[in-house]
């Protein structure tokens, strides 16, 4: 499998430098991770930026 990736230029990250990155982010980054990995969160997010590009958000104050 290594031999395949290498053919496609792929990367390989090891999972020690992978295990340092995850420990060395803060909460704020840690947080937008968790969102971006949970694909229901992340559809809700996605629905919920078209619809204000769109001009279907709810004003603050009618909230």
């Amino acid at each position: 499998m290594e031999e395949a990736l290498k053919e496609k230029n792929a990367e390989l990250v090891s999972l020690e430098h992978l295990a340092h990155l995850l420990m060395s982010l803060g909460p704020a980054e840690m947080e937008t991770l968790e969102l971006l990995l949970d694909s229901k969160a992340s559809g809700i997010l996605k629905t919920s930026l078209k619809e204000l590009d769109q001009g279907k958000g709810i004003a603050l104050a009618q909230w």
